[in-house]
């Protein structure tokens, strides 16, 4: 077998246990533990807003769970409301109810569980580090392929960087 062959295999086997690590935490739905069931945010919604997770009244307060723009912000909320999605919402709500408590709605909040920690934000991923072109052109060929199919994945929408894994192997021949 060449190294051509092996350093192709290494990768390949590398580059499916890397996806298959970062896949697996949200198939098992690690990091999205709330204090609230979604049917509990429903029913705050529903009393709330009437279910409109998207209302603006002009009252002072905006979206589902008839956040003011100052609380909103003050729990990692970001533009208005009532112009983000149910999940951006609720991962507000879960803040403000770990601050709060049940209070922050004292009516419509009554039946919400409580106990969890505030739901962050991801941090952004670290820059992949660069890393010197390699000078055998094999490995050079297998650099630009990783390239392309993260080109070409981006072009449809998703964040691959086979190159950022082929680079090391490649600048170490």
């Amino acid at each position: 077998m060449t190294a051509f062959t092996t350093t192709i295999k290494r990768t390949a086997t590398f580059a499916i246990a890397a996806g298959s690590l970062a896949i697996a935490p949200s198939l098992l739905g690690v990091g999205t533990a709330q204090a609230a069931t979604m049917d509990e945010w429903d029913a705050v919604a529903a009393c709330e807003s009437g279910g409109n997770w998207s209302i603006n009244t002009g009252n002072g307060y905006y979206g589902g769970l008839q956040f003011s723009q100052s609380t909103w912000e003050a729990n990692g909320g970001s533009g208005s409301a009532s112009s983000a999605s149910k999940a951006e919402q609720i991962r507000v709500g879960e803040n403000v109810l770990h601050s709060q408590g049940k209070g922050a709605w004292p009516v419509c909040g009554k039946g919400l569980s409580t106990g969890s920690s505030p739901i962050e934000e991801p941090a952004p991923a670290p820059a992949a580090p660069e890393f010197p072109k390699p000078s055998d052109p094999n490995l050079a060929a297998l650099l630009n392929a990783g390239e392309q199919v993260d080109q070409a994945a981006a072009d449809r929408g998703v964040q691959l960087n086979l190159s950022d894994l082929v680079s090391p192997v490649a600048v170490r021949g």
